[in-house]
């Protein structure tokens, strides 16, 4: 009986000593179950760092020693030869904050010159490099005409005679390009296919010596010397890094870049973006526009055609009926690095009867005025200008028309002595700006040579010297001017040409000017070499290998 009880309770300890070691080991396997469950983020829950970091160590202590067991496989991963595309895919750039910029200040040279030709067509020879000054080392080119037509009804009022531009634009090109530049009878000549009739009117220079003009339209011709100009007008600020929108559009732009150059890493790179420009050329064309008989082109650098951005065109008439292109200017906007930069080239209200000055004065005052640019910039931190007064650096060039405030009769005695200073007192421009009705802020370099205008044809005599008659007698005067507003500008040259092809003299200035450069958060755009690390790398993703955490 004791011993039946005692096997009957011996059992029950073993059932019970089973069911508490079972009991153990459930909870032991739910135990191991919760890091599992709880530490997956979810929807609804959060990992806890006691139970995952233990289980991390352990995972990184052995691939650690299955990677030095393993060299051969760290070689093919972290180890392996970097490529340069290859690095540039930075994955961590998402996360990383923006560096801070470091603004640096560098120096522009920029030529501005202004030229009325009273209507007349240029022909081949002529020579325009003493005019320009290529010599100079010039970075920007600014180039403005004026009566490059007839301004006559026709042009006025029925349909813009471009032809003259066209011959224009390239008598400019072979005089900034002409040391290096190739002529079109080095290449292949145009096939008779359809293209053949919108190709280029490129200057010819044949064995001769000789040049000819191709016929071609002023659009042909612009895109042919013209750098890319969807890379001009666009917004070349450096937006939130952060934002992923905008980094995934700057890398689509930057491989569309890339694709378009299509060239080797020991070939030259094509400055103007196409193959179809000339080869050797020292400067680009940006734009060009023209308005009745106003024209004005802005050439750059090669090296500098990367820079520019925001690049925008505006006109205004103030002709017949006050808004006719007879009269009125064609203004140009755009960045250089982080400068903004504005080009006005106006033709004014003629007319050396007294009162016509205030019509000069209202001309000025619509145009800064009604001159507008578009906007097109992205960026809310950074403020494009969109008038002509917004802009750091402005510069005002064109036959402004303003006369001398004396009769032929004295204007014509004080010449004869060279009293160029008691000419410049009477001279409207001057009394105006002084006495605040025009210009205000703008700055004007100091005058040393004889006035500009009116000379008759082909000839260093100025009109009435040479006519008897009073009809075509005009009073000598400083028409054609070069103005400047802004900081940081620095007049080097301010002078004229001696070119007997118009009644006006040509004047030109040379300016010195900074232009703010940012050492970092920026790119450059147009441009890339295929074995050198750009600023847009840093906006691409790098590769790293999955070993190396």
């Amino acid at each position: 009986m004791l011993n039946s009880s005692h096997q009957h309770g011996t059992k029950a300890a073993a059932i019970a000593t089973a069911t508490a070691d079972k009991s153990i080991k459930g909870d032991k396997k739910k135990k191991s179950l919760l890091p599992s469950i709880f530490g997956k983020k979810g929807r609804s829950g959060r990992g806890s760092d006691g139970d995952v970091l233990p289980d991390l160590n352990r995972q990184y202590v052995a691939r650690s020693c299955f990677l030095d067991a393993s060299p051969l496989i760290r070689k093919s991963f972290s180890d392996r030869p970097s490529n340069s595309r290859i690095e540039s895919l930075n994955l961590c750039t998402f996360e990383r904050p923006l560096e801070g910029q470091v603004i640096e200040k560098k120096e522009c040279r920029i030529f501005v010159g202004t030229w009325n030709v009273g209507g007349r067509p240029p022909y081949v020879g002529l020579n325009l490099e003493d005019f320009l000054q290529v010599e100079e080392g010039i970075d920007i080119y600014v180039i403005g005409f004026q009566e490059i037509v007839p301004l006559n009804a026709g042009n006025v009022l029925v349909i813009e005679d471009n032809e003259p531009a066209t011959k224009w634009l390239a008598l400019i090109s072979r005089a900034l390009n002409r040391p290096n530049s190739r002529s079109l009878s080095d290449r292949d000549e145009p096939s008779s296919d359809s293209n053949s009739s919108k190709h280029i009117n490129q200057v010819k220079e044949k064995t001769t010596g000789r040049t000819t003009f191709q016929r071609s339209s002023l659009k042909a011709l612009s895109k042919h010397h013209r750098a890319n100009s969807a890379l001009a007008k666009i917004c070349n600020c450096s937006l939130d890094p952060s934002s992923v929108h905008w980094r995934v559009r700057e890398m689509r732009e930057f491989i569309q870049r890339i694709e378009s150059i299509s060239v080797d890493e020991n070939s030259a790179l094509p400055c103007c973006g196409g193959q179809e420009k000339v080869i050797g050329n020292d400067y680009c064309l940006i734009s060009n526009k023209q308005m009745v008989g106003i024209f004005l082109s802005v050439w750059v650098r090669n090296a500098l055609v990367q820079h520019i951005g925001h690049l925008r065109i505006s006109s205004t008439g103030r002709g017949i009926m006050g808004y006719l292109g007879n009269k009125g200017c064609i203004a140009m906007s755009m960045t250089i690095h982080k400068t903004s930069f504005c080009f006005i080239c106006s033709h004014l209200a003629s007319g050396e009867k007294e009162g016509d000055e205030l019509r000069r004065n209202s001309d000025v005052t619509e145009i800064l005025k009604n001159t507008q640019f578009p906007k097109i910039c992205k960026r809310t931190t950074r403020r494009i200008p969109e008038r002509i007064t917004d802009h750091d650096r402005a510069f005002w060039l064109g036959d402004l028309n303003y006369r001398v405030a004396l009769s032929y009769e004295d204007t014509r005695t004080l010449l004869d002595d060279n009293d160029w200073d008691a000419l410049l007192e009477k001279d409207q421009l001057n009394m105006e700006k002084e006495a605040g009705r025009v210009f205000d802020g703008w700055k004007e370099g100091k005058i040393y040579f004889a006035p500009t205008y009116k000379y008759s044809h082909n000839s260093d005599e100025y009109a009435g010297e040479t006519v008897k008659s009073k009809k075509n007698r005009r009073t000598p005067a400083w028409c054609d001017r070069i103005l400047w507003s802004g900081d940081g500008i620095e007049q080097l040259q301010y002078n004229r040409g001696e070119s007997r092809f118009s009644d006006h003299r040509p004047v030109c200035a040379v300016f010195k000017t900074q232009v703010e450069v940012s050492t970092s958060g920026s790119y450059r755009k147009g441009h890339a070499s295929a074995g050198a690390r750009s600023p847009i790398d840093e906006t691409i993703p790098q590769r790293h290998s999955f070993y190396e955490f």
